[in-house]
């Protein structure tokens, strides 16, 4: 990408922006939104800094920095370079916000850093920038850091994960989430739903990042544990589910396997090769050992006599079959005076259609759990491997 190379008349920045825009101020508490599990009390938050005193100044591009602490980290080339081109004929439009370092006597950055990525590639000389004095040594505060965070998730574009990523240093200086939603104009949910994505191994971030895992769907797969975080990206990456939705009830049923697990002090692994489980296998039972015979007798019965009546149900849909194929005059004649009428019969239908629509989620979840324990280990977390014995006599 080459930098746009504006006249010499332009490359001077445009006219300032009417008016000194008013300090900023600390927007208005508002409830945190009802959610199943409730937002934590908040504790008291930290001090605010003595009131800062803001001056519209230009100031030459290159004596201007970047935040290295600055919440958004990608920013698009071509939207840049849309941007470059805009102000490389028309100039600056909206300052941006600085602060500034007096022992280097240069400014950082508090808002604003698309702008003066795209001054640079347009060559502007100078920008205008909004001054903030009152920092001690220019130092980056609560206050500075949680503006960048708003306009950021104002203006969009910034990814989940730099949200997330966001929201913690705001934690990290003191805050609690219910306070960081407050500050940056989410709800508690958003805000503990981003923070969630910090525990995602780095192979579920790296395909969160490049757009090939949902945000949704990398929120389930945040609740489950790192290695088996690596095992479920693997079988989203190789296809193996048939939606989103699909993935996210995988991703539930693992956790809810840890969390049975976890109760008898054990871990639940996945199977890295994803196996899926066949006919009467008994694999996906690996808590029955060979003392269980009265429970695996049971599970046997039961089976036969589960599938025996789901055999029947190929009667009922040759019944359905020949009432769907038949004209609907003769059908009308045939069940107009019949018991229950047309509408009974009908009444009848649908009921069963409602209950095959339940019985068909039903069995959905039920494959999920099937394919979630097979070839799953259950293993103790204190478990060592057995050393070898040499038996050769060397």
């Amino acid at each position: 990408m080459t930098a746009t190379t504006a006249k010499a008349t332009k490359k001077a920045t445009a006219k300032a922006p009417a008016g000194k825009a008013a300090p900023a101020t600390k927007p208005a508490a508002r409830k945190a939104p009802a959610k199943k599990a409730t937002a934590p009390a908040a504790p008291a938050a930290p001090a605010e800094p003595a009131e800062l005193k803001t001056a519209l100044k230009t100031i030459p591009t290159d004596r201007i920095d970047r935040d290295p602490n600055q919440p958004r980290e990608i920013f698009d080339p071509e939207k840049l370079q849309e941007l470059a081109d805009s102000m490389g004929e028309i100039g600056q439009q909206q300052a941006i916000t600085v602060r500034y370092v007096a022992a280097t006597r240069r400014y950082t950055i508090i808002s604003g850093e698309r702008r003066w990525r795209a001054a640079q590639l347009a060559e502007l000389a100078e920008m205008h920038a909004m001054v903030v004095h009152g920092l001690e040594g220019g130092a980056e505060t609560l206050e500075t850091f949680s503006r960048s965070v708003a306009e950021n998730l104002g203006r969009a574009d910034m990814t989940p994960l730099e949200e997330a990523k966001a929201f913690q240093k705001l934690i990290n200086f003191g805050l609690a989430p219910l306070d960081v939603a407050k500050r940056v104009g989410k709800s508690w949910n958003y805000v503990d739903c981003r923070l969630q994505l910090l525990k995602l191994v780095p192979a579920v971030q790296e395909a969160l990042l490049k757009g090939h895992l949902p945000v949704g769907l990398a929120w389930y797969a945040a609740q489950i544990s790192p290695a088996n975080q690596n095992a479920f990206i693997a079988r989203w990456s190789r296809g193996q589910f048939n939606s989103p939705r699909e993935a996210e009830q995988f991703c539930q049923r693992v956790r809810t396997e840890e969390q049975e697990a976890a109760s008898q002090s054990v871990m639940f692994v996945l199977a890295e090769d994803a196996p899926q489980p066949g006919m009467g296998d008994e694999s996906m039972f690996p808590e029955l050992g060979e003392a269980d015979v009265d429970r695996r007798e049971r599970i046997i019965s039961d089976r036969n006599r589960l599938v025996g009546k789901i055999g029947k149900l190929g009667a009922a849909g040759e019944i359905l079959q020949e009432i769907a194929s038949m004209d609907a005059d003769e059908l009308a004649l045939l069940l107009a005076g019949a018991h229950g009428g047309i509408p009974g019969n009908r009444m009848r239908i649908d009921h069963l259609r409602q209950v095959a629509t339940k019985a068909s989620q039903n069995l959905a979840k039920a494959a999920t759990a099937a394919t979630v324990r097979a070839g799953a280990l259950r293993i103790a977390p204190d478990a060592e491997a057995i050393p070898t014995t040499d038996t050769s006599g060397a």
